[in-house]
């Protein structure tokens, strides 16, 4: 009597996976990594196949990386405080602050422009420390910290201003000054620079340093980084100082693009910015905050922004993108982080 043949196994040789399985993990792998870059290529070929005229030009391709700037540098700064499972939602506040700020200093006080710029970069910084101290020495959730020193730096914006716009004088501002945003490099808008120059300095920090390992290991486990000796507190309170000091930088960048200071003008960045980096988390290094993942994601924003702008939408249709997208990211994120969970524990 024959004995009954083994089951069929769904490795191969050495315990591998089989073939199909291995060629099904490493094309999700793939979209997953670069699904969200194909989707960049995608739309640009959409819009300029349907506005042949006005999108695939040097024109709209500047003029993306220009109004796009502002909202790609506060998205890669809070990347930083999200790869530590911390959101700081003061940046959009802090952003209005830093720019009629630095107007103030230049325009009524008569301060030398690098020295207002300075300044207020320092304190933007000291802000994030702040906010960092308040969620963890404070044992406050940094939804609710960030929310609540937000509000308060509203109100020192209202108070410097008192509810007005600050206006140059007939000299205007100095020419140096407003070169920060208007110049040019290489044919191309600086602002792009800065964006490439701090996703670049990003990039090195959490993927090649070991600052970076330990803020990945805080964000998804705290407890396991507090037993094997990182210093949670530390590093979370630097991760809110490094988004104090990139909200600093886009002030002034702000208040050189719109030499005016507009005490409301930063809460319209607060959604963009969380939306590119809670977006980029999906991409490149999916499941994890990371900054070519959120360069990317700006990118997406961005296109379908200029796009669905050129195709005649109403002022409302940038809030609704902002907001329809967000909502779809975390989904999607959710999603995912709950799928590999389970395939982790069928696995395992």
């Amino acid at each position: 009597m024959t004995s009954p043949p083994p089951p069929r196994s769904r490795t191969g040789p050495l315990g591998r996976p089989g073939r199909g399985r291995g060629r099904g993990r490493a094309g999700g792998h793939l979209i997953g990594t670069y699904g969200l870059l194909a989707l960049t290529a995608l739309l640009f070929l959409i819009f300029s196949v349907t506005l042949p005229r006005t999108f695939p030009t040097l024109d709209t391709i500047s003029s993306i990386l220009t109004t796009q700037s502002i909202p790609a540098i506060l998205a890669l700064g809070v990347t930083v405080p999200i790869a530590t499972g911390n959101f700081d939602l003061s940046i959009g506040y802090g952003l209005g602050l830093a720019h009629v700020l630095v107007m103030r200093l230049i325009v009524n006080e008569g301060w030398p422009w690098p020295f207002a710029c300075l300044a207020v970069i320092t304190g933007s910084t000291v802000v994030g420390v702040l906010n960092g101290v308040i969620a963890e020495f404070g044992r406050i959730d940094s939804f609710i910290a960030t929310l609540g020193t937000g509000s308060m730096l509203y109100a020192c914006t209202g108070w410097i201003t008192g509810g007005g716009r600050i206006v140059p004088g007939p000299q205007g501002l100095p020419a140096a000054f407003t070169d920060l945003y208007d110049s040019t490099f290489l044919g191309l808008p600086v602002p792009a620079f800065y964006v490439l120059a701090l996703a670049v300095a990003l990039w090195l920090l959490l993927e090649r340093l070991p600052l970076g390992r330990y803020l990945y290991v805080i964000g998804s486990n705290p407890r396991a980084a507090d037993l094997v000796g990182i210093p949670t507190r530390t590093y979370t309170v630097c991760a809110f100082a490094v988004s104090g000091l990139v909200v600093g930088c886009a002030g002034v960048l702000l208040a050189a693009q719109q030499q005016i200071g507009n005490p409301s003008v930063g809460i319209d960045y607060l959604l963009p910015a969380f939306a590119g980096a809670l977006l980029g988390s999906t991409a490149i290094k999916p499941g994890r905050p990371n900054a070519l993942g959120t360069l990317v994601a700006v990118a997406v924003l961005a296109i379908g922004l200029a796009g669905i702008g050129q195709l005649g939408a109403q002022f409302w249709a940038t809030p609704l993108f902002n907001g329809g997208t967000l909502l779809i990211v975390v989904g999607l994120a959710g999603y995912s982080a709950r799928r590999r969970l389970r395939t982790g524990v069928g696995e395992a």
